[in-house]
């Protein structure tokens, strides 16, 4: 009993951070995993002709952070959510995702350059929100 007045609740770790998006389109793992024929673009930059939308949708995967660093949890975590929003463009009939943004918890975030990763105690997430569409060449 007395021991339960000493006891502190647990506080989840959940550290914000901005990284840069396109070191996640150039990293060695996107280059195998990501189909040349759809082009991604962050809220904010500039994208050539927008043919048609086709529908937005969002991705949230997460990953474990085991045995990386925080940096490198978050890029698999952003290239896996890119790869899904990939899968769905191609659906579509689309070969772009435009206005792209973070979209951690319904709460957005938007940067030209960077995209917002929560890293956890034991997962890293990456929300990620977009645009299909078909852009011209």
């Amino acid at each position: 009993m007395f021991w339960a007045c000493l006891a502190q609740p647990a506080l989840a770790r959940n550290d914000v951070l901005h990284l840069s998006f396109q070191d996640v389109l150039n990293s060695p793992e996107a280059k195998g995993k990501l189909d040349s024929r759809v082009r991604f673009f962050l809220a904010g930059q500039n994208t050539p002709k927008v043919v048609k939308t086709l529908g937005s949708d969002v991705s949230n995967p997460k990953t474990n952070g085991f045995n990386k660093t925080a940096a490198q949890a978050c890029n698999w975590a952003a290239l896996s959510a890119l790869i899904a929003l990939q899968k769905r463009t191609l659906q579509n009939g689309g070969n772009a995702v435009i206005e792209i943004v973070s979209f951690y918890k319904g709460k957005e975030f938007s940067s030209a350059t960077q995209y917002e990763c929560h890293d956890g105690a034991f997962a890293v997430a990456v929300s990620l929100k977009g645009t299909y569409a078909t852009i011209e060449d």
